[in-house]
C-alpha cells in the first residue's frame, strides 16, 4: 500500500472558496459571521434555485483551491478546526523509517465546492483522481520497486461528507477497481439528524448537545437560524446530509419513522427525497457490485467518535413544535462525535460489526486533525493494523455552537469517571485566550459546568482535564448583541 496514490477528501466547509481571486469562504474573513447578514451571504454564496446536480454558471460559480487550515462553522449544523498539514501526518512511518514518507506526486488534496451536490463533486473527484493516478503510475516504480509487480492504486482518506463523495465515486461512477482502500473519518454514512434541526430553522437552540441558551442568545437564535437556513437550502450538499435511518417520531409515539413519512413541519419534501435517492443510488450500486463480486476489491476502514451527546432524531409535538433528543430510547443515551451519531459513523454497508470500526472520543470538529487519528492514517497507508481504539477524550462535552458577545454561555462535561479530576475551560483565537481558564464545578446532576464569555468572533473552545491530561476542542461562533 505504501506505493499507492493517497487522496484526501475534506468535509463540508473544508475548502476555501474564491471568485475572481477574492475570498468567499476562508477563516481569515470570519465567514460564519458574514453569513449572519443574509443579503450579503446570499449575494456571495447562494446557488440558484433548483440547481440539482448541475454545474453552476456565472455568477454563481466559484473556485475551490485549497483546504482550510483555521476554524469555521455553520452554527447549528457543523463546525471544524481546519485541516492541519495532512501530508505531514501521512508522512509518519509506523516503524520510524526515514524513507517512510510520501514521494512527490503521491499525495492529492481534493479541495471542492462543498455547496454543490455530492453527485457532482463525485464526478469532479473522478476526473482529478484518474488523471493523478495515471501520472503517479508512470513514476511510482522509480520510488517503489514493488510498483513493477503491483500496479499502484488509490488510498482514499476522507473526513465527514468527503466520505460520501468518495464512496459514491467508487460504487456509482466506476472507481472501485482503482481503489486499494477507503478510510472514512466521522462520515455520516446514513446522515445526521443535526441536518433536520438546521433545515427546519432550529439549528441554534437549547438541547442536550448544545446546553441552554441565555436570554440574548435566544433572542438572536431565530434570526440566525432563518439567515443560515435560507442560504443553506440552496446548497444540495446540505440536504444530502439528512438522515436516511428512522429519525422521526410523533410525540407520544412508540416508534421511529423515516423522514419520507412527511410529518416533520418545515422540512421541504424535495430535500428529503433527494437525500434518500442519493443514498439509494449508492446502496443499489453496492449491492449490484457484491452480486457480481462478493468480495470488494478495496478495504473499508471506519474511524468514528462515540463520547459526546449527539442528536439522534426529531420528535414532533402535537402543536408542531420540534424536539431534538440525544436518546435512542428511554434508557439509552445516543452518543457520537457531537455531530454524527455513532450508528451513522459506522460503515454498515461494508462492515459486519461495530467492533470492526475504530472508535474514540474526538469531536467532529477536531477529528481529522487529531494526533491519534494521524497515527491511524499513517498505519493504514503502510498496511499496518489499526489500533483497536483511538486515543482521545474520555468525557463528553456539550457546548453551544452560538453565543452573544458579553453574555455568559454554559459549557458542560458529562461522563467524567473520576469526580476528583480538575477540569478547566477557555476560549482561544489565533493562539490568544479570551480570558484565564475557568474551572468547571458539579451542577448536582452528575455533570460539571462553567460559564464563559468572549468578544465576537470564531473561537476555539478548549476543555482540559488533568490526571491524565486530556483536551477536548470545538468551535463557538460569538456575535455582537
Amino acid at each position: 500500500m505504501e506505493h499507492d496514490l493517497v487522496v484526501f477528501v475534506p468535509g463540508i466547509l473544508g475548502s476555501r472558496l474564491t471568485r475572481d481571486g477574492r475570498d468567499l469562504w476562508h477563516q481569515s474573513k470570519q465567514a460564519a459571521l458574514q453569513m449572519l447578514r443574509p443579503s450579503k451571504a446570499a449575494e456571495r454564496l447562494a446557488l440558484p434555485p433548483g440547481i440539482g446536480d448541475n454545474e453552476p454558471e456565472e455568477p454563481w460559480a466559484v473556485d475551490a483551491d485549497e483546504l482550510l487550515k483555521g476554524p469555521d462553522a455553520l452554527p447549528g449544523l457543523i463546525s471544524f478546526l481546519g485541516y492541519p498539514d495532512v501530508r505531514a501526518m501521512l508522512d509518519r512511518s509506523p516503524d520510524h523509517h526515514p524513507q517512510g514518507g510520501l514521494r512527490p506526486g503521491q499525495y492529492v488534496p481534493f479541495a471542492y465546492d462543498w455547496r454543490l451536490s455530492n453527485r457532482l463533486n463525485a464526478r469532479r473527484l473522478r476526473v482529478r483522481v484518474e488523471s493523478a493516478l495515471e501520472q503517479w503510475r508512470e513514476r511510482a516504480a522509480g520510488f517503489y520497486p514493488q510498483a513493477h509487480d503491483d500496479v499502484p492504486k488509490v488510498v482514499f482518506m476522507c473526513h465527514s461528507m468527503g466520505g460520501l463523495i468518495a464512496r459514491y465515486y467508487l460504487e456509482c461512477l466506476g472507481g472501485r477497481d482503482i481503489a486499494r482502500s477507503l478510510v472514512t473519518i466521522g462520515t455520516p454514512h446514513r446522515g445526521a439528524a443535526k441536518a433536520v434541526r438546521f433545515l427546519t430553522k432550529n439549528g441554534v437552540g437549547p438541547g442536550a448537545d448544545q446546553g441552554r441558551l441565555r436570554r440574548k442568545a435566544m433572542r438572536k437564535a431565530a434570526r440566525v437560524n432563518s439567515a443560515l437556513v435560507d442560504l443553506a437550502r440552496t446548497f444540495p450538499s446540505v440536504a444530502q446530509l439528512l438522515p436516511v435511518y428512522k429519525a422521526a417520531m410523533a410525540d407520544g409515539g412508540n416508534r421511529w419513522r423515516p423522514l419520507t413519512d412527511g410529518f416533520v413541519p418545515d422540512l421541504p419534501s424535495e430535500l428529503v427525497d433527494d437525500a434518500f435517492a442519493f443514498h439509494r443510488e449508492f446502496t443499489d450500486a453496492w449491492e449490484a457490485s457484491r452480486s457480481a463480486l462478493p468480495v470488494a476489491p478495496y478495504r473499508v476502514h471506519c474511524l468514528g467518535g462515540r463520547a459526546h451527546p449527539t442528536v439522534h432524531g426529531v420528535v414532533v409535538g402535537v402543536d408542531g413544535t420540534l424536539e431534538f433528543p440525544t436518546w435512542l430510547d428511554n434508557s439509552q443515551e445516543w452518543t457520537g462525535d457531537g455531530t454524527v451519531p455513532e450508528e451513522s459513523a459506522f460503515a454498515k454497508w461494508a462492515l459486519d460489526d461495530m467492533s470492526q470500526a475504530v472508535w474514540g472520543g474526538e469531536r467532529h470538529a477536531t477529528m481529522a486533525g487529531a494526533e491519534s487519528v494521524g497515527h491511524q492514517l499513517a498505519a493504514i497507508r503502510h498496511g499496518k493494523p489499526a489500533r483497536e481504539t483511538l486515543a482521545g477524550e474520555d468525557f463528553g462535552l456539550a457546548a453551544p455552537d452560538f453565543a452573544v458577545a458579553g453574555e455568559p454561555f454554559e459549557v458542560a462535561v458529562t461522563g467524567m469517571a473520576d469526580p476528583g479530576r480538575t477540569v478547566r475551560a477557555r476560549l482561544v483565537r489565533d493562539g490568544v485566550p479570551a480570558a484565564d481558564p475557568v474551572g468547571l464545578v458539579p451542577d448536582g446532576t452528575g455533570s460539571l459546568v462553567a460559564d464563559l464569555t468572549a468578544p465576537s468572533g470564531t473561537w476555539v473552545l478548549e476543555v482540559e482535564a488533568d490526571r491524565p491530561r486530556v483536551v477536548c476542542r470545538d468551535v463557538v461562533t460569538v456575535v455582537e448583541d
